[in-house]
């Protein structure tokens, strides 16, 4: 091949590569592109992280939620005498400042310039007075109920501010049973009915409130109504006691808006006690004594020997002069602002049928403990009355409980107790008496077995003999 030809196709397969052009705009409509869609992707990252992370979190490490704290009450102390009792809730008269030197020896005083008399002090005799049957005048009467009315609406703070004392209708609340019905419209249409309940015990979770089971037995729901705008609290049945017509309703307190949690709001009853010589104690009954809500009463109690027995139970009956509705709910105070009673149908068939009763506030303790606590009632089936001293002197029968009755298939009857067999002791503690039965058995559990100690009459004589019984639940 020649070198011309050669050349010639050494300059044919040259190549001349031109560098394109660049598209400004459509490289800033990409770039424009890319950070939107980062912009995007990472607010959606974001938000689902924000969603996510508390269910993950709460999943790898759940967050422990309080746990309730067990209602136990403190035993019984020692109450005031109802004259001490009112003398410290009535004011007494605000000492009169003292006068001012008079520096010129004129005589005259600087003294307010509206200064009212003040009111005689109302000492214990004074108290006496007004309370016999000597006649009083109306101021007298006046301050008194005055006090009273106090004592009911009123909060008070102590000398230094410190410690604040909550007003009776603190401790009341309002609990309304719901229930939703269809009428022929297949129009939905909610009826309720209302208990008037006293805060019990705060677990730390929950506020316990007793109210009267039959009145709220057959609703769907139950909500806590506050205040005069009915603010409404989602409320939870407890625990049920059939033998008193008693339940605990409780309510979270994560739920009830803080000012209703805040000193001058919702409080917790302080619960007395109900031995000892009552007849004549002033009481005021609070709730719905006279079959309507938020209703009032005042008087004294004037009978508490009355008893109720039943198998395993046993409950003092506090009798007042306070005429009230067969319907009656509610609590009785004390002038110390002490739940003492807890009102109940009238039991009693001597006349009486329209006076306030209540069962006392010793035997209903370890129940209102129980039901909140959620605790099953321990069942052994057994009635009894005590052994008296003069039973115990004139027949020589041992002290006691006398078995008047056993019930049918009942773990007692099961086990081989009788009627006529005197209980001595139980787990190795003394009984001395019915109501002393009933506390020891209220300590206990279903399922647990208990060792019973009895006198049974054998030929003329008494011969002692151990049962063990496993008890069933109620």
């Amino acid at each position: 091949m020649s070198q011309k030809e050669q050349k010639n196709q050494n300059e044919f397969m040259i190549e001349k590569i031109k560098t394109r052009p660049i598209n400004r705009k459509k490289l800033i409509r990409r770039t424009i592109i890319t950070v939107v869609m980062a912009v995007i992707f990472g607010t959606v990252a974001c938000v689902t992280f924000l969603v996510l992370e508390p269910v993950i979190s709460n999943r790898l490490y759940p967050e422990e939620k309080p746990q309730p704290q067990p209602v136990i009450f403190p035993e019984d102390q020692e109450e005031m005498s109802p004259e001490e009792m009112l003398a410290e809730n009535i004011p007494s008269a605000s000492p009169s400042p003292s006068p001012t030197p008079d520096p010129d020896g004129s005589g005259s005083e600087d003294l307010p310039a509206e200064e009212s008399p003040s009111p005689e002090p109302l000492t214990e005799e004074r108290l006496r007075e007004i309370l016999s049957d000597k006649k009083s005048d109306q101021e007298d009467y006046a301050q008194v109920y005055k006090a009273l009315q106090d004592l009911v609406s009123k909060g008070s703070y102590n000398e230094d501010g410190s410690v604040y004392k909550p007003a009776l209708s603190q401790y009341m609340v309002t609990i309304r049973g719901v229930t939703s019905n269809v009428d022929w419209f297949d129009d939905i249409q909610e009826s309720s009915n209302q208990a008037s309940g006293i805060i019990v015990a705060d677990n730390g979770v929950e506020l316990l409130i007793l109210v009267k089971f039959s009145a709220l037995e057959k609703s769907e729901n139950l909500v806590l109504v506050l205040g005069e705008e009915e603010y409404r609290v989602n409320a939870q049945l407890k625990g049920i006691d059939k033998d008193t017509n008693f339940a605990i309703v409780a309510v979270e307190r994560s739920a009830i808006p803080e000012k209703y949690l805040a000193t001058e709001g919702l409080a917790v009853a302080s619960l007395g006690f109900s031995t000892g010589r009552l007849a004549g104690t002033p009481v005021i009954a609070l709730g719905s004594p006279m079959g309507i809500n938020n209703s009032v009463g005042y008087g004294m109690i004037t009978s508490a020997e009355f008893q109720i027995t039943g198998p395993d139970r046993s409950y003092n009956v506090l009798l007042t002069d306070i005429s009230g509705s067969k319907n009656a709910e509610g609590v009785l105070f004390n002038l110390n602002g002490q739940v003492i009673g807890i009102i109940t149908e009238n039991k009693l068939e001597n006349g009486t049928e329209n006076m306030i009763t209540a069962y006392g506030i010793t035997d209903m303790k370890r129940i209102i403990e129980k039901l909140s606590n959620g605790s099953p009632f321990a069942y052994m089936g057994i009635t009894g009355i005590d052994v008296t001293q003069y039973v115990h002197t004139e027949l020589g029968v041992p002290f006691g409980v006398y078995v008047t009755n056993v019930q049918m298939e009942s773990p007692a009857m099961l086990a081989g107790i009788q009627a006529g067999d005197i209980i001595t002791a139980m787990n190795g503690v003394n009984i001395s008496s019915y109501g002393n039965y009933c506390s020891q058995l209220m300590q206990l559990e279903p399922e647990q077995t208990v060792q019973l100690a009895v006198e049974r009459p054998s030929q003329g004589a008494y011969r002692e003999m151990v049962f063990s019984i496993q008890l069933g639940g109620n």
